[in-house]
């Protein structure tokens, strides 16, 4: 599967790339992300790589709170 385009919200993507893999199938899917570089695209990868990476922090793998946010984190969500 290639992604040509980027969506905003992660879940949509990974979404569209777990519908990419059929019932039955036994092979391995593979997914490329086309992006070149100085464009609209990469900067939304990277934005949504920073705010995903904040989202982690907020809760552990049994769904507790983790880390508290920082102003830094809040301003990044926000930016």
């Amino acid at each position: 599967m290639v992604t040509h385009d980027p969506w905003w919200n992660p879940a949509v993507q990974a979404h569209a790339i777990d519908r990419a893999h059929l019932i039955g199938q036994d092979k391995k899917d593979f997914v490329y992300r086309l992006v070149t570089a100085g464009t609209i695209e990469e900067k939304i990868g990277e934005l949504k790589l920073r705010k995903q990476t904040i989202a982690d922090r907020l809760f552990d793998n049994e769904g507790n709170i983790g880390k508290a946010l920082t102003e830094d984190d809040v301003a990044a969500l926000l930016s």
